[in-house]
């Protein structure tokens, strides 16, 4: 039987400058998952995030680290590390920018894609193979553009979309805590799907 996950990540960068824009959207679910499941969040130095813990048939821990986007491997690590949880146990949310608004999509293992979050998180763990949740923020047009575009907020359109999105996703937490990977994928893609039939 599949393991589940017991470490969520939403990705980010900590301080009010950044808090509105879409880089930090990984940062937007993590903070929706924890009202949901009614976890406090917590600063832990020792772990250079805010950590919450879930307890149920086995413990969830929810972390935001607070290291800057592209240092979140520390953070990422140093709790993996101390709680003795695998890369396989982890998932992570965060922003994507090849999947437009309102798009959400999971998958396993990958490359970084450019995204200075993943890219940490990679080296940090010494392997890709981890979990990802990745939310749609669609793309600038121009790669010359895109740190300016993930750097400021999306538009308010584009904000309900994404509001959509983490909320189809917060309906599989469940699922994906216990290891119901392909399901959820097969959900989460079949509903994107229907999304763009509704659009054309």
């Amino acid at each position: 039987m599949t393991a589940g996950i017991r470490l969520i990540v939403g990705l980010g960068n900590p301080t009010a400058r950044y808090e509105q824009t879409r880089h930090n959207a990984g940062f937007w679910f993590l903070d929706r998952m924890a009202h949901q499941l009614r976890v406090a969040l917590r600063c832990e130095p020792r772990f250079q995030g805010v950590l919450g813990r879930c307890d149920g048939s086995k413990p969830l821990f929810l972390l935001k680290p607070l290291t800057y986007m592209n240092r979140s491997g520390q953070s990422v690590a140093a709790v993996a590390s101390y709680y003795k949880i695998g890369p396989s146990e982890i998932l992570v949310a965060h922003d994507e920018l090849d999947l437009m608004p309102g798009a959400v999509r999971m998958k396993k293992g990958g490359g970084h894609g450019g995204h200075n979050g993943l890219r940490d998180l990679i080296a940090h763990l010494g392997t890709a193979d981890f979990y990802r949740l990745r939310f749609g923020i669609g793309h600038p047009g121009e790669r010359s553009a895109v740190v300016n575009y993930v750097l400021a907020p999306p538009s308010l359109g584009d904000a309900a979309l994404l509001d959509e999105a983490m909320t189809r996703a917060l309906a599989e937490i469940a699922a994906i805590v216990h290891g119901e990977f392909a399901q959820v994928m097969n959900r989460l893609h079949a509903a994107d799907r229907e999304r763009k039939k509704d659009l054309t």
